[in-house]
């Protein structure tokens, strides 16, 4: 085999090769073995059909196509594992050149890893964020878990107030019509949450179990529902239940509750060390994003749009997990935003685009830089992870996969890359 390698303008490349006469007939042989029991002719039993007699009848070029199948994989294939430097990130394009009887030719158009021109990344100077936590920032934290520690309770001798949470009916119609998704029945509300439209709820305050209550309200303009938007609708509400929020007293038996508290000052303080190993490790990313984006600004590379739209669709997959959580399919969500699929792209391609080429960067640094990871980093990692799960390291071991493995490696390297860029540049 005789081939050639030639770049062709940013990170597409073309490959050229040719096979002689002797390597073409291996390749037809190949075609023909792996595909003879396809071929039927009376008198033969399936894949016993000699390879002349199908030549003779058929001609050769009857195993034309499998053999070029054939051909361009398996010398593809070979060209790539001698140059190394190929990373191949696209499907090939494959034109045929010339294929007969004295051999065949071919040229594979590809996509393969940009180079990247480092600019400095090294000697920076870096804006440092403030990491430092407030009294009403723990306050505030602390008031979060009593809030969560509330109790509901039923109350029957009053009427709605704001912070109540309620249960009613309601049935809504818009000129006297009812609208799909505007019936419910005992549906929960949380009086003053603004779960509902605007004025819906201010409207129920003062009502009491049993009344019947028309709420007039006006659809915004921008909601969801084009049929709805900037539209009057009357709200026929009937309440059936009342219950007022009780907070648990802030002392000492609420830290005790909480866990490995004796008192209510343990508590605070142990929120107060929580917040501000946040607040560190939120400052430190961000420091880490400003000094990123610094070294960016000198390097440059060219950014193959195969890389960009692999980033998009991880940035969707993403995005459908948090909704999946909420209850949400990503597609109604486009749906109730007035959005589509290709205007969400187009939305964060370029975010996308600035995401790869910080990747691109990182990776450049880490091989610039020489830095790798050893197996007895991942062991130490390993055995911690075992630790922390409360199994056998062996068994822990044995029920790994590859991808836990590809993390775990990630890890070590990102670590690795960030510690280097602290220590080689100035945050101040």
């Amino acid at each position: 085999m005789e081939y050639s390698v030639q770049r062709i303008g940013g990170s597409r490349v073309e490959i050229s090769f040719k096979i002689e006469k002797d390597e073409w007939n291996d390749c037809i042989s190949k075609a023909y073995e792996m595909n003879k029991h396809k071929y039927k002719i009376e008198g033969f039993r399936s894949g016993k059909v000699p390879f002349k007699l199908l030549v003779n009848r058929y001609g050769i070029e009857i195993f034309y196509e499998e053999a070029l199948d054939y051909a361009v994989n398996k010398f593809y294939s070979e060209i790539l594992d001698k140059e190394k430097d190929l990373e191949v990130i696209s499907k090939p394009d494959i034109d045929i050149k010339t294929v007969g009887e004295e051999g065949m030719s071919a040229v594979i158009t590809t996509e393969i890893y940009p180079e990247v021109k480092l600019g400095d990344y090294k000697g920076l100077k870096i804006k440092k964020v403030n990491s430092e936590i407030h009294e009403a920032e723990v306050e505030a934290e602390i008031s979060k878990v009593v809030e969560s520690h509330a109790r509901w309770i039923d109350i029957a001798d009053r009427e709605i107030k704001v912070n109540d949470k309620i249960t009613l009916d309601y049935s809504g119609s818009v000129d006297g019509i009812q609208f799909e998704g505007g019936t419910a029945e005992k549906a929960t509300l949380d009086i003053g949450s603004g779960q509902f439209i605007p004025g819906f709820e201010d409207q129920l305050v003062g009502a009491k179990i049993g009344e019947e209550r028309n709420v007039e309200v006006t659809f915004p303009v921008d909601y969801h529902s084009k049929d709805l938007a900037g539209k009057k609708a009357v709200f026929k509400c009937t309440v059936h239940e009342i219950k007022e929020k009780q907070l648990p007293e802030l002392n000492d038996d609420f830290a005790k509750d909480l866990g490995d508290y004796d008192t209510l000052e343990e508590y605070k303080k142990s929120v107060r060390e929580s917040l501000e190993q946040k607040a560190i490790d939120k400052a430190k990313y961000e420091e880490e994003n400003l000094l990123i984006e610094k070294i960016a600004i000198n390097s440059t590379t060219d950014i193959p749009d195969v890389l960009i739209e692999q980033e998009i669709q991880r940035m969707i997959n993403d995005f459908s997990i948090r909704m999946a959580y909420s209850g949400l399919k990503f597609e109604d969500y486009l749906k109730y935003t007035g959005s589509d699929m290709d205007k969400f792209k187009n939305e964060h391609r370029e975010e996308a685009r600035e995401s790869v080429k910080a990747r691109l960067i990182l990776e450049a640094i880490i091989k610039s830089e020489n830095l790798t990871v050893e197996k007895e980093e991942v062991d130490k990692e390993v055995e911690l992870l075992a630790k922390s799960s409360g199994k056998n390291l062996d068994d822990f071991k044995n029920e790994m996969k590859e991808d836990q493995i590809a993390r775990i490696m990630n890890k070590i390297i990102g670590d690795k890359l960030f510690d280097f860029l602290r220590n080689n540049n100035t945050f101040e």
